[in-house]
Order: C-alpha cells, then sequence, then structure tokens
C-alpha cells in the first residue's frame, strides 16, 4: 500500500459514523439497510434539481460478466465486489482506489460472478458505531467460502475461520444479514439451510434446516427420509431482519429437479416460503408458502423487504413478498397474519408419469397482480403485422394456461414468464407505505423432455431438439397441425431435396422462422432424425407412453418409467428479437400497501429505433431493483436499453435519463460526503444479450 492510501485511510478513520455532523450518510447494508427497503432519507437531490445531475466519477473493475453489486459505502470509503469476487475499496468523492483483495491469493482462487453484494459489520458502544473504530469487519463469498476481511487495510482477518474463511458448502451470490455478533446467511445449492455463525470466529451458533428432519415441522410434506437426497432448497435471494423484534425473515426457491417432483411428492416445506426465525436461535416463529410442490422455478426471486402501513386504521409493522408471477403477498411480520385474504385457487394437473401436481395455489385478494396473468389472442404482439401474425399462430399452437401450466411433453408458453413478475432486483418501500418495483412481462416456452421413452429405449439424436424447436407447430408425431395449416413432416424427403430443407432452415420461409443462428451441429441433428424417423417410431413411442399413463406409477418397474427433463430456459421472442407480445414488456409499479391498491403504473425501457417508428415507449427486459429517496424520486437502470432514470415517486412521471456504458442490473446506492448527495450504479450489462462490461457509475449535483 502507497503512502497516498495509507493517508487517506488515516484521515477516514475519525469519519467511520454512521452520520457524521449532518454532512455524512453511509449505505452500510445491502439494500440500504437490515428491512432491505431501498429507501433514503437524503434529499438534497429532488424533485426540482434531478434534471441537473451529472457524473462524478466513473471506475473500471476490469471485468466483463454480470456485475450486479449493490454498493456499500461507509465512512466516505465506497466497496464494491467485482464479477470475479474481487473486493474493491475507493474514495467515495472520487472513485479513487484505495485497496483491493483478490481471491486469486486465497486458498480459493477467482471466484464466479453474479455477485450482489457485502456484509459490513461492526461492533458497537453505547449503541452506536464506535468513533475509534473498534472491530470492524467485510464478509464475502467466493466458491462455497466465507471471507472475514479488514475494511481499512483489505487484508484477510486470518483469526475468523481456518486462516480467513469458512466453509459454507454452497454458493453465496447474495450477502447475508448480521444480528448482533451473528452472521445469518443463506446460499446457493447444498442441501438447504439457513445459518448463523458467530462474526468473530466463524463458527457456526445455529441452523434451521429447510428440508425437515424426522420430528420438524414440514417433515411430512416430503416422503420419508427426503432430507438424505433432496437438494437445492436454499434461500438465496436474501434475508431481512426485524433488528429490534430479533426476528430475521427468508425467502426460499425451488427443490430440485425445479420441473419434475415425481420424486418429492407432497407440499415440500419450506420451498418457496417465506420464513420468520427468531434471529437469536433460529427457532421458527412462523411461515407461509407461497407456491406449493412447485415444478416450475417459481423462486421467491427477491428478499422480503419490511415497512409500516396503515391498516383499517392500525399501524402495522408488515413483511412484503414479490413473486416471479407478479403477485405481492402482504403480511403483519409479528404475526404472519396476511393483511388481505389469501385464496387457493385450483391450477392445472400435469400429465407426466408419476407426477403429483398440488391441486391449488394460493393467490392473494389484495393487491392485484402487478402483471397479466395470462396471454391469450388478444395479447399477440402488434408492432407489425408479421409479428402479430406470428404470435397468435404460435400461441393457438402452444396455449398459456395462466401462472401455474402443467409441466407436459406438450410445449405451452410461459406467461408469466422464468425471469418475472419480479425479480432479483426487488421492491423499495417509502416511509408512506408506498411499495415500488420493477416487473417483467416477457412470455418464455415451457416444455418437458423425455431422457428415454416409455419402453426403456433412448432418445434418437436430434429427436430432443425436434420436440422443442419444432414439434409445438410440425406435431410431435410429424403430423403437422391441420387446424393450423402446420405442414406435415412425413416422408418430406419425398417431396424436398435435403439442400432444400436445409436451406429454408436457414432463412426461414412463411410462418417459418429462420434457424440460422442455431449451432449446426444441433440443426443437423433435427434434419437427420425428421428425414430418417418418420411417424412408425413416433406412433410407436406414443402407444408406449400411453400404456405406461395406465399403469400405476408404483407398480412400475423404475427402469421402464419414463424419464423427464427440463427442456431449457427460452425466451419467446418475435423475428426481430422483441418479445413477443403485446407491449409493455417491462413496467415499473407504486402500490399502496395501506389500501392493497395500485398507485401507478409507467412503462420502463424503451427501444429507440421502434420508438423512431412511432410506437409509444415499450418498457424492456429489466434486471436490478430501484431506490427510492425523501426527495421524492425513484432511480432505476435495470433496462435493456443502457439508461439510468429518475423518476417522480407520486406521478410515475419520468424526470431525468442519463446513458450508462453498460447496462444497469444492479441497484442504486445513494450517500452524503461533506454535504453533497451521490447516487452511484454497477453497469455490468450482459442481461438480455446486451454487452458486459464491469463500470462503476456515481452521480452528483454541480457544485
Amino acid at each position: 500500500m502507497n503512502a497516498y492510501y495509507k493517508l487517506v485511510l488515516i484521515s477516514l478513520s475519525c469519519c467511520w459514523l454512521s452520520v457524521a455532523h449532518g454532512q455524512d450518510a453511509d449505505w452500510p447494508e445491502y439494500l440500504g439497510g437490515k428491512d432491505r427497503d431501498l429507501y433514503s432519507s437524503l434529499d438534497q437531490i429532488n424533485r426540482g434539481n434531478v434534471s441537473r445531475l451529472k457524473v462524478a466519477w466513473t471506475f473500471e473493475t476490469g471485468n466483463q460478466a454480470e456485475y450486479q453489486a449493490n454498493n456499500l459505502i461507509v465512512g466516505r470509503v465506497l466497496y464494491t465486489p467485482t464479477a470475479t469476487r474481487k473486493v474493491i475499496a475507493l474514495d467515495a468523492t472520487t472513485g479513487k482506489e484505495l485497496w483491493q483483495w483478490d481471491p486469486a491469493n486465497e486458498h480459493t482462487g477467482a471466484g464466479s460472478p453474479r455477485q450482489r453484494g457485502l456484509v459490513y459489520w461492526a461492533s458497537e458502544a453505547n449503541g452506536e458505531h464506535s468513533e475509534t473504530g473498534g472491530e470492524q469487519r467485510l464478509f464475502t463469498g467466493v466458491n462455497g467460502f466465507l471471507f472475514a476481511i479488514d475494511p481499512k487495510t483489505g487484508e484477510t482477518i486470518r483469526a475468523f475461520g481456518q486462516n480467513g474463511s469458512i466453509d459454507l458448502g454452497s454458493g453465496l451470490n447474495t450477502p447475508g444479514v448480521t444480528y448482533k455478533d451473528l452472521l445469518i446467511v443463506g446460499g446457493l445449492g447444498g442441501k438447504g439451510s439457513l445459518r448463523a455463525f458467530d462474526v468473530r470466529t466463524g463458527e457456526q451458533r445455529w441452523i434451521f434446516h429447510l428440508i425437515p428432519r424426522p420430528g420438524e415441522v414440514g417433515y411430512d410434506t416430503w416422503p420419508e427420509n427426503a432430507y438424505e437426497t433432496a437438494t437445492g432448497l436454499m434461500p438465496w435471494s436474501g434475508q431481512s431482519l426485524d433488528e429490534k423484534r430479533g426476528i430475521v425473515y427468508a425467502a426460499t426457491k425451488t427443490a430440485e429437479p425445479d420441473f419434475y417432483g415425481g420424486e418429492r411428492h407432497g407440499s415440500n416445506l419450506f420451498a418457496n416460503s417465506i420464513v420468520a426465525l427468531n434471529a437469536a436461535t433460529g427457532e421458527r416463529i412462523w411461515h407461509f408458502q407461497i407456491v406449493h410442490h412447485d415444478l416450475l422455478d417459481k423462486d421467491l426471486p427477491c428478499a422480503p423487504v419490511l415497512l409500516t402501513v396503515n391498516h383499517d386504521g392500525k399501524q402495522i409493522d408488515a413483511v412484503a413478498q414479490g413473486t416471479k408471477h407478479g403477485l405481492l403477498f402482504v403480511f403483519d411480520r409479528v404475526t404472519g397474519e396476511p393483511l388481505w385474504p389469501i385464496e387457493e385457487r385450483p391450477v392445472p394437473q400435469s400429465d407426466l408419469v408419476g407426477e403429483q401436481t398440488w391441486p391449488t395455489q394460493p393467490f392473494p385478494t389484495k393487491p392485484p397482480p402487478l402483471m397479466r396473468q395470462a396471454y391469450t389472442a388478444e395479447d399477440a404482439s402488434d408492432i407489425s403485422p408479421e409479428t402479430h401474425q406470428m404470435t397468435l399462430d404460435r400461441i393457438l399452437a402452444a396455449p398459456n394456461f395462466g401462472p401455474f401450466p402443467a409441466p407436459s411433453l406438450k410445449e405451452t408458453v410461459m406467461f408469466p414468464g422464468f425471469d418475472g413478475g419480479m425479480e432479483w432486483g426487488g421492491g423499495a418501500a417509502d416511509p408512506e407505505g408506498i411499495y415500488y418495483v420493477n416487473v417483467n412481462e416477457m412470455p418464455w416456452l415451457l416444455q418437458m423432455i423425455e431422457t428415454r421413452h416409455a419402453d426403456g429405449s433412448k432418445l434418437a439424436t436430434g429427436e430432443r431438439d425436434y420436440l422443442l424447436y419444432c414439434g409445438v407447430c410440425h406435431g410431435m408425431d410429424l403430423k403437422g397441425n391441420v387446424e393450423l395449416k402446420f405442414p406435415s413432416l412425413v416422408d418430406i424427403d419425398k417431396r424436398k431435396t435435403r439442400a432444400e430443407i436445409e436451406q429454408m432452415t436457414r432463412q426461414g420461409r412463411g410462418r417459418m422462422p429462420s434457424y440460422d443462428t442455431m449451432p449446426e451441429g444441433k440443426r443437423v441433428a433435427i434434419l437427420d432424425y425428421v428425414l430418417s424417423k418418420g411417424v412408425q417410431s413416433s406412433e410407436a413411442r406414443d402407444e408406449a407412453l400411453d400404456e405406461a399413463k395406465h399403469q400405476k406409477p408404483a407398480a412400475m418397474d423404475a427402469d421402464q418409467r419414463p424419464v423427464y427433463a427440463f427442456g431449457g430456459f427460452r425466451r419467446w421472442l418475435d423475428a426481430q428479437g422483441y418479445p413477443a407480445i403485446k407491449p409493455p414488456w417491462g413496467t415499473l409499479n407504486a402500490v399502496d400497501l395501506n389500501t392493497g391498491e395500485i398507485k401507478w403504473k409507467v412503462a420502463l425501457g424503451e427501444y429507440p429505433e421502434l420508438t423512431a417508428q412511432g410506437i409509444p415507449p415499450t418498457g424492456t427486459e429489466n434486471y436490478g431493483g430501484p431506490l427510492v429517496t425523501a426527495g421524492g424520486l425513484i432511480f432505476i437502470g435495470a433496462t435493456a436499453d443502457e439508461t439510468f432514470r429518475a423518476f417522480d415517486k407520486q406521478t410515475g412521471d419520468l424526470l431525468w435519463k442519463a446513458k450508462l456504458p453498460f447496462g444497469g442490473n444492479a441497484s442504486p446506492s445513494t450517500y452524503m460526503v461533506s454535504g453533497r448527495q451521490y447516487v452511484v450504479i454497477s453497469a455490468g450489462g450482459g442481461k438480455s444479450g446486451r454487452p458486459r462490461g464491469g463500470t462503476l457509475v456515481a452521480f452528483v449535483l454541480p457544485e
């Protein structure tokens, strides 16, 4: 460390207070606070002057990946985790690097991308952060290990765990939350648990099993001894904390495999649940399961948000949980009672052998859905006549069945889509009880495939991809669709040469899109399958599957059962690459949680080339959350147009925007140093097929 950096750090040591003389204000927690409300009481930047914002400084992290960090600012130092899991400390007023911690120098080596934040912890004196510094630690996850770092020097704290780290046994892309001298973390992958560790030693203090053991609540919602083999049920999207009451709230993911539950019959607690635990002991206080026996990858995608509302004339401390299907569930955070009734409604049932779809799913009666809950012919894209016909054809061939379609060998339009609705950026909330959140309205395609046939035989080469890419129009049996006028492919070799067919698959023709960008090996394998198999093998397969369906799963030889796998995540886009649905494709929403009503909704993002054609802003797919301030503003990046925006929180009017070097797919932070308020966002792009980078951009008002 050179002399300049040492002098800077010495000068900053007296500035470690969260707020100093009204001139400095920190952002010391992921998403702004342990309540995860992305709210700031700063109001220097406000409706009247936001149009004057300018770039204060930028910093290049040197990585080209999905840089999605919500940055911490403590004592005039900004801490950012990069896409390779480095931690970098910067002067928060200039962006000048102070130190850098590199996991390449540790036993783990460099880490994987999508690290969304850090944990900062400081010992307390008389209930406040110690003015003389005391103990401070930063915590970061790398390749399944949790490290403790000295925030003043960037050096690993070797007294923590084993030479500076503990083995979590699972990934960590979203930071945990501290309660007194505990660090509470979830994770990504592994058996499924929420754990608390001593911030000084790394010793595990408690664990809550999300896949229950014998004698624990929820054990009977799984097959016997499922905890020995079941995996995946980790609360990856983050936790929030009611520090005064000592209650930690976790949002959990889907049990694995995500799309077939034939080996995990039951409702599967505590998957897809909001769980409230005693933060000191890990004991369960209450829970609510938002999706039963999930078959659609409906992880709870964001941390619960704590806020206070005026409900039926009473002040209620509440917790709000967003979902991928665009529903918002709101509970009394102490009792777990919903603020408005939640109804169990019937949902479609799967026809997959061995599956036992849960018959109903929960739907809140308020607030209303923040997005469309079904895709009908009326939702066919209207940005051009050609796109309208193409999307209308597809929705007729592969109908949507609402937010809970039953996984099947037949393709369906998955809408709401796999990435929301709401996603990991989460929502913001202000003291008035208004919840702000961005939402995707992107259609995806859902289809299961067999990894072997009912008779035990393997799929032919190319058959899997034919079923995924071609079967919806030309039929699983290659016979086409007479009603929708999609032609049969049976004996196509008698009507066209292979060269002609290859040209059609590359260039497209009529209602058939081009597959020129498909990997050559995959395209050739599909063509080989179509030309070699024909209707006989398809009929034989269907006959065997039909026979298998009429047998009781328990009586079938396990080797003879069809084995199913998810066909893959596929956005449904039109020929120009736009979402294949009528806009809006992305929105920003304000929901009054005092009344349960949507206050306003506006399109979020645009495609300039469509706007130039006279099409109103469509919104875009969006990743990263909003920041709301006492200055009456909502700041948000998130969009696929590399733009950072500020909206009026009362009306949703756009007040300011600025181009970013890459997409701002991260939740912004705001802070004040020496009486100047800054807003900062990580611009990493990489989502929605956009360019990738790793730039930190800070904005400030002119002096």
